[in-house]
């Protein structure tokens, strides 16, 4: 499980307890592309009455330490070993697809952002089912977004220029071609043939969620969703 945006599910280096190694996993991984999605996933929860946080997939932990700093009190979910260094933040430690709702329950909020695409997708509604149950007052989740979208950006000042473009169309014609070599790896995309925005929320709306709001980032391409029991 991750939370930046692309795939991103195993272990981030071949020896977690090396600082240098995590030293440079963190330049790597939270670049200028991402930082932004990051700084989402904690934008959504202002002006909610939310304190406690279940952090779904924290991978280096940038987003609980942004929560942390901001007062909520958090605790992170992943398969893996807590990668975070500072003891007072607790850790879950299981599959997601296994683990029993009850252990999921007691927090105001489950934030899930970058995780739900590398399950399949037929496990996708399960899950969303089993936040449901573990009885949070708001879910946020977030997934790849494919779908067609333009961003341009320009920037100019008297001694530089520089810009970026990005054009995606035409994927809700095709198929999410999976790399079956790589566990970690993305199942499914929304925007995507059979993977469309409006199949994703029937999913959520199936698991008992409603839709209080919908957000897309880029140049980290997600889509956003906070969500509340129906």
């Amino acid at each position: 499980m991750n939370n930046g945006g692309e795939a991103k599910h195993g272990p981030s280096s071949d020896d977690p307890g090396d600082p240098g190694a995590r030293r440079a996993e963190w330049f790597r991984y939270y670049s200028d592309k991402r930082i932004g999605q990051q700084w989402f996933q904690l934008h959504l929860l202002d002006g909610l009455a939310v304190q406690s946080v279940l952090e779904v997939g924290p991978n280096l932990g940038l987003v609980s330490a942004l929560l942390a700093n901001a007062g909520f009190d958090v605790t992170t979910l992943d398969m893996l070993p807590s990668q975070d260094p500072r003891p007072d933040i607790p850790h879950i430690q299981g599959e997601l697809t296994a683990i029993d709702s009850a252990q999921l329950a007691g927090h105001d909020a489950i934030l899930c952002c970058e995780t739900l695409e590398h399950l399949p997708w037929d496990q996708v509604q399960e899950v969303l089912q089993k936040f449901r149950a573990a009885g949070p007052k708001y879910l946020v989740i977030s997934v790849p977004y494919m779908g067609f979208q333009i961003d341009w950006r320009l920037y100019l000042n008297a001694v530089t220029a520089r810009s970026k473009f990005s054009f995606k169309k035409l994927n809700f014609l095709r198929r999410f071609q999976a790399d079956h070599n790589d566990p970690w790896g993305h199942k499914w995309e929304a925007g995507y043939r059979g993977h469309s925005l409006a199949a994703l929320q029937a999913k959520i709306k199936a698991a008992g969620w409603h839709v209080e709001r919908r957000d897309f980032t880029s140049p980290t391409r997600s889509v956003f969703y906070l969500l509340t029991p129906e």
